[in-house]
């Protein structure tokens, strides 16, 4: 490992990763990040992605990043990949930075302009020895903080123009109807839906709108969980924007039976 670097630029660091807590994967990260820029700090975004699912990284952060400060470095290990010819990458966008691989984790803040990508081969910004099981510990974190330490992202290795991108879920209108479907299932059994709030004004109409998921017509948009019926599927706007399904002190995942992929219709009411 290189001697620290000038720490007087740290910044936030956060991680994102399918680790879990049991291990001790993360500590371990956080050794290694604390080692080369011990004035980092470190904020957990979340450990509990499903084991090996890309997608539900990527979601995870699209909703988190615009709310850190300029200069974040957002550390996402979700890697099936791991040992195999994938790319590890960093990627500069939006007032930020991303480190992980390039597997697509990156897909949703990668659309449009406006950023910048390397590949990370540059020994001196990763660990001498790298395992083929733990790159996490070993080219992800030492990356990140000599990036939270003021190390030029271009250092770090030569230009990447093709990251990998997944398929985007989308939201189509489709006669007279808005088509999308789900794209993930949080915690509570709520599942969050490809389409955004900005698009309903395209089919409303004075009697509202209708929303169907897995055969069922459900009740709202509503303004509050509050206001669903305990026990009743329901819709409301989210907090990223998207239209959600939930079901008050239940949850609409098990509900339903719906999960990611199931189609979501919205129309016009009446």
């Amino acid at each position: 490992m290189r001697g620290r670097e000038d720490t007087s630029m740290s910044r936030v660091i956060t991680l994102t990763t399918d680790f879990g807590l049991r291990d001790p994967f993360v500590g371990i990260m956080k050794g290694v990040l604390l080692s080369i820029c011990p004035s980092a700090r470190l904020v957990d975004l979340t450990h509990d992605v499903e084991p090996q699912d890309v997608l539900g990284g990527g979601l995870a952060l699209e909703a988190a990043a615009p709310y850190f400060p300029p200069g974040t470095v957002h550390l996402a290990v979700v890697d099936p990949g791991v040992g195999s010819a994938r790319r590890a990458i960093a990627v500069r966008t939006g007032g930020y930075y991303l480190v992980g691989p390039d597997n697509g984790l990156f897909t949703f803040v990668l659309e449009g302009d406006g950023w910048t990508a390397v590949s990370l081969t540059a020994p001196a910004y990763r660990l001498a020895e790298v395992s083929r099981t733990f790159h996490g510990r070993d080219v992800f974190a030492p990356a990140a903080a000599y990036l939270a330490a003021g190390v030029p992202l271009e250092r770090l290795g030569p230009p990447v123009s093709d990251p990998a991108l997944l398929r985007r879920p989308g939201c189509r209108l489709e006669s007279g109807e808005l088509v999308g479907e789900v794209l993930d299932a949080d915690r509570f059994g709520n599942l969050i839906t490809s389409i955004p709030a900005a698009r309903l004004g395209e089919v409303a109409g004075p009697g509202g709108l209708a929303v169907e998921v897995a055969g069922r017509r459900l009740r709202g948009p509503v303004s509050a969980y509050a206001e669903g019926g305990v026990g009743e599927a329901a819709v409301i706007v989210g907090s990223t924007g998207r239209l959600e399904i939930f079901v008050r002190a239940g949850s609409a995942r098990d509900d339903l039976g719906a999960g990611r992929g199931a189609i979501v219709r919205v129309r016009r009411a009446g």
